[in-house]
């Protein structure tokens, strides 16, 4: 959950409120509202009076949503890794998504995820006095460089997952579509990528992407910059490397006077998740029996979560689907966050049988 300023909401975030057939609070979407399902369905299997054939087990981490604190996935995997000894996890990231009449359009299970790591490009050299100019200003060396990065387009590739939503993707006649076609048949057909790319969801999970996001240069308006720096973004596609993709930064800006860091922390790359029918398959079926005719696909996500830390203890993560959110996200790490009361309790029932068909409990 991030943070929300209480005077900036129509709402105050920090009170759960019901109206006009939706919740309303900071995180209700993402995703206390998925942490009460599990809650729940561990209290409902309890009563039950049932005990299930497999082992069931529930953790409820912190620190998902920043670099720099305390997380407590990673945190389990280091120090307590029999407390989340599994054969596969579910997490978040999957879920379904509402067209604008408020029908169901589409259920995605996420399989596999991009990693996150942004590097740090600096130029250094003497500066001096404003009116004296010289040819290596730092700010336009800096410049020439983080152009050479935007200009640079990573290779296409393809996991199980993505494949199966570009061959749906490539059924549409556009430019895309032809373009999709022909990478799928030739992942190094470089002109057809820069077409696809044309679609910005197709281009999120195509290849890794890197991307500049802050400047920091220069310290007086009437001096020469003796530092110019950036911070460059990069989502890295699942079997590369946070060393790997410093590298071609390197290689790409091709300037010895250019350093380019990687910003710590350095986090785990999540392992790609096979689409393993004993996981999927229940996932599908029960799809049909509670949201009948909505299709299920697969996906990658370009962001990242906490099934990254998952990585280092070879445990596949797979994000449920089940809960339906708004076509704007809900305003998820935004104003007035909010779920539909039926999605969510919809959502509760299919999350619920689709545990107890995991765990073997009628």
């Amino acid at each position: 959950m991030v943070e929300a300023r209480r005077e900036d909401w129509t709402r105050d975030p920090f009170t759960l409120i019901e109206e006009d057939g939706y919740f309303y609070a900071r995180g209700v979407a993402d995703m206390k509202g998925m942490n009460a399902v599990w809650v729940d369905t561990m209290i409902r299997l309890k009563r039950a009076g049932t005990t299930p054939k497999r082992t069931l087990k529930m953790a409820l981490t912190c620190g998902e949503e920043t670099a720099e604190a305390f997380n407590g996935a990673d945190w389990l995997v280091k120090n307590r890794r029999e407390l989340i000894a599994a054969d596969f996890v579910l997490n978040e990231g999957g879920g379904g998504r509402l067209g604008g009449d408020g029908r169901r359009e589409l259920l995605s299970i996420q399989v596999g995820e991009k990693a996150a790591q942004s590097y740090r490009v600096t130029v250094t050299n003497p500066g001096g006095h404003s009116s004296r100019p010289r040819p290596d200003n730092a700010i336009y060396q800096l410049a020439e460089a983080l152009l050479r990065v935007r200009a640079y387009v990573f290779p296409a590739k393809f996991t199980d997952t993505t494949r199966v939503g570009f061959e749906l993707r490539a059924q549409r006649g556009d430019a895309v579509g032809v373009a999709l076609r022909r990478l799928l048949a030739n992942p190094d057909d470089a002109e057809a990528a820069r077409v696809a790319a044309i679609d910005l969801n197709v281009n999120a999970i195509l290849q890794t992407n890197c991307v500049t996001t802050r400047l920091d240069a220069g310290h007086a308006n009437n001096a020469l910059p003796q530092r110019a720096a950036a911070t460059v973004n990069c989502r890295i596609f699942p079997g590369e490397t946070v060393e790997g993709t410093r590298e071609t930064l390197e290689k790409v800006i091709g300037d010895p006077e250019v350093k380019v860091e990687v910003i710590p922390p350095v986090r785990p790359i999540a392992i790609n998740p096979p689409l393993d029918p004993k996981v999927v398959g229940p996932m599908k079926a029960l799809a049909e029996k509670h949201f009948p005719g909505v299709p299920v696909l697969p996906s990658m996500s370009s962001g990242a979560t906490d099934g990254r830390y998952f990585g280092p203890a070879n445990i596949y993560v797979y994000g449920a689907p089940g809960i339906f959110c708004e076509p704007d996200g809900g305003g998820v790490h935004g104003l007035n966050e909010r779920i539909r009361v039926q999605s969510l309790y919809d959502g509760r029932d299919y999350l619920f049988d689709l545990v107890k068909t995991y765990v073997g409990v009628r």
